[in-house]
Formats: C-alpha cells, structure tokens, sequence
C-alpha cells in the first residue's frame, strides 16, 4: 500500500493480508489464519564433551515456525552444568582436596586417588605438607572440539585425629619426646655457635 505524504511517497506492508495478497475470509478457529500453531515437543539432544554453563548449541529445524509457510527457523540450548560434589572445575582442569593421615604425610605413602575415570593411585612423597599439590596429568575435563583433556590437581590435607587408642597416645609421647630432645639439642648448638 501506498501513502503520499508531500512530496515523499511511503509504501507499507498491507495490514490485512500482511503482503500475501490474498486475504481470507474464514479463517481456521486454531491458528486464525496464521498457518501455524503453538506446541511443545520433546527433543533428544547430544551434549558433546567439555561443554561448560553457558555454551549454546544450535539445533538446526526445531524454532518457531516460518510466517506464511516459510521455513523453521533454529532451536538454541543453552546448557548449564551442575556442580560435582568432589570435584572442582576450572576451564578443562578439576581441582581436589584428599585426607591424608600424619603418618601418611610422615613417612610417605601411596594413596588411591579417585579421577573422573575411577580410582588411581598417587604417590604421596615424605614429608608432605598440608595445601601441597600434586598434578595428575590428563585426568581433568575433555577439552571442547577433542583436542585432549585438561589436568586434575590434588590437595592434600593432613587429618590430626580427634580421638586416639592408648597406644596411639603412648607413641605420639614417645615421639614428643624425641622432638624435644631434637629441638633442645637444636638449641644448645645454636647458642654455642653465638658465644663462641
């Protein structure tokens, strides 16, 4: 439709046939008209691996459908990723903390270390401390478009016991003392270097 304003000329979509060119004249009770109608339908969608909360994926065919029988348009999901119990996610790589025992950390040990993958066993080296960060590499989250998969980093936390057997107690003192005649002998070296 045309519209002269002035000088200027203005052409507009017709309202009624909405540019078709046809109108009808009794149009169905469900779509008015339209030539399309609302409903829900249930998809089954591949979720690749690595994905993390935010990524889309397009789903070709499956939007809204086309005004006046034109083509579907697209369905995008957006994804969003719950959060692990142990595990903690960074880009590809996971971040865990595991209990070791003071004799563990003392002495040395190997312990099983559990992986998106199963149970794995981790050389714990003697002498370690609490917050020390082991990395086991490849054992994180599978990098998006299958180009390897990030690393899993493990903190240990060493575990004081809350309670402890007689003979728990009678070799911790045993140990204390021997500490104590380190730390005493420790000392006497220390004042003899400074008075000569």
């Amino acid at each position: 439709m045309r519209y002269q304003q002035g000088f200027f000329s203005v052409a507009r979509t017709c309202g009624t046939c909405r540019g078709t060119g046809r109108i009808i004249k009794t149009p169905c009770e469900t779509c008015r008209g339209a030539g399309r109608v609302e409903r829900e339908k249930t998809l089954e969608v591949k979720v690749p691996a690595g994905v993390e909360t935010g990524s889309r994926l397009r789903i070709a065919s499956e939007g809204e459908g086309g005004a006046v029988g034109g083509a579907p348009g697209d369905l995008y999901v957006v994804l969003h990723v719950k959060e692990h119990e142990q595990f903690e996610r960074q880009g590809s790589n996971l971040y865990a903390a595991v209990p070791i025992t003071f004799t563990q950390a003392a002495l040395g040990a190997e312990i099983t270390v559990k992986t998106l993958d199963g149970d794995q066993q981790l050389k714990v080296p003697t002498g370690t401390q609490t917050g020390t960060v082991f990395r086991l590499k490849s054992q994180g989250m599978p990098v998006l478009g299958g180009r390897g998969r990030g690393d899993l980093f493990v903190s240990a936390t060493v575990i004081t016991p809350a309670t402890l057997t007689r003979e728990q107690r009678r070799l911790l003192e045993q140990l204390a003392e021997v500490e104590d005649g380190v730390e005493e002998k420790g000392l006497l070296d220390k004042m003899r270097n400074i008075f000569g």
